[in-house]
């Protein structure tokens, strides 16, 4: 794209995230082989992996591996545009019955054949000794053109097809979805804008400093810093937000279970104490917050069952369940009597209960 490359830390950070990246979803791949948006996503971090190094050796107009930066800039770009293509599949799949999608998805490989085969002509005349961001020449100016053209036309693809899936996917999907459309959007823009600079620069107009210095028109910087940089960040949003209202929601559900089962102490203290071979903790393996709170209910609930025969009905129930603790009982064969019961079904119903008896035991002298 005309913006070129930004600062240094920025693009290391972005190939390092982009290979852990990587290998996270190949490690996802080997437990879901069948999974086809996820082959097609997985692509895409591939594309942006090999892409990484391809792009900073052409910005520095340096050799890597015996391929001159013309070479590095043209399969830096070749993939980038593969990339986009996996991103357009992996909505495809997503929305569509496999047939379809693979249908639709061989398609759009049709624009992809042309504008690879632009770049390749374009990359072979480029004259020895220009750098690939000369936009001034012809040939790198045509080469850049057919770039931003067809990464308006995937990510344009990208977009109407997100806001396809975001008719069928439920509700945090879907409010995900229609936030990156909205970025995709702004990228597609500024790739608009993009355009028309390189030929604004091509016939010699004057220039400004861009992102990373170069020297860029003032329509491709504006174009940058108004849709492309916004629209980068509203698209991540998008695509991390469902997974990010999912932790959220797990996070408030651990803060929960955790709270509960401080708050559980005093009434499992005493009756552990009573009732110590009744413990979970001897089970092997078991650990972790909410393991440690559905524990603590269960032994709990189990300890009233067998200290309720012995509880005084005329007591409060918490100055009861305390004299009864204390003192020695025969281990007679009398039935459980209810205790704690809520009056709506269910284990939240149940621990406010628990919550409620083990607040009063804490207080009860």
């Amino acid at each position: 794209m005309l913006y070129g490359a930004t600062v240094t830390p920025l693009l290391v950070a972005y190939g390092i995230g982009s290979l852990l990246v990587l290998l996270w979803m190949a490690a996802r791949l080997r437990q879901t082989p069948d999974n086809l948006p996820l082959w097609a996503m997985t692509g895409l971090v591939g594309c942006w992996a090999l892409a990484f190094p391809l792009g900073l050796a052409a910005d520095h107009n340096t050799v890597i591996l015996g391929i001159p930066p013309a070479v590095s800039r043209l399969v830096q770009y070749g993939v980038l545009l593969l990339g986009v293509n996996c991103l357009i599949s992996f909505f495809l799949f997503s929305a569509l019955p496999a047939k379809q999608a693979w249908r639709r998805t061989w398609l759009f490989l049709v624009p992809l054949a042309v504008a690879v085969t632009i770049l390749t002509v374009t990359t072979t005349l480029i004259p020895d000794g220009v750098r690939t961001k000369e936009y001034t020449v012809t040939s790198v100016a045509a080469f850049w053109i057919t770039a931003d053209v067809y990464m308006a036309f995937g990510f344009a693809a990208t977009g109407i097809w997100a806001l396809r899936f975001a008719r069928t996917a439920h509700r945090r999907l879907a409010l995900g979805l229609r936030i990156a459309s909205v970025g995709l959007a702004g990228i597609v823009i500024a790739d608009c804008f993009f355009v028309p600079a390189i030929v604004i620069r091509w016939n010699g107009g004057d220039a400004a400093p861009s992102l990373d210095g170069s020297a860029e028109t003032t329509l491709g910087f504006y174009g940058a810093v108004l849709f492309l940089l916004p629209g980068i960040v509203l698209c991540l949003i998008g695509v991390t937000f469902p997974a990010a209202m999912t932790q959220l929601a797990a996070f408030r559900v651990w803060r929960h279970h955790l709270r509960s089962y401080q708050r559980l102490g005093p009434l499992w203290t005493h009756l552990n104490a009573r009732f110590p071979e009744d413990a979970l903790h001897r089970v092997p393996g078991v650990g972790g917050v909410h393991r440690r709170y559905y524990r603590r209910v269960i032994e709990c609930r189990d300890g009233l069952v067998r200290i309720s025969p012995y509880l005084d009905g005329d007591e409060e129930l918490a100055v009861a369940l305390k004299t009864a603790l204390r003192t020695d009982h025969e281990q007679a064969s009398q039935q459980a009597v209810p205790v704690a019961i809520p009056e709506r079904d269910g284990l939240d119903a149940d621990v406010e209960q628990l919550i409620s008896l083990s607040e009063a035991l804490r207080v009860a002298r």
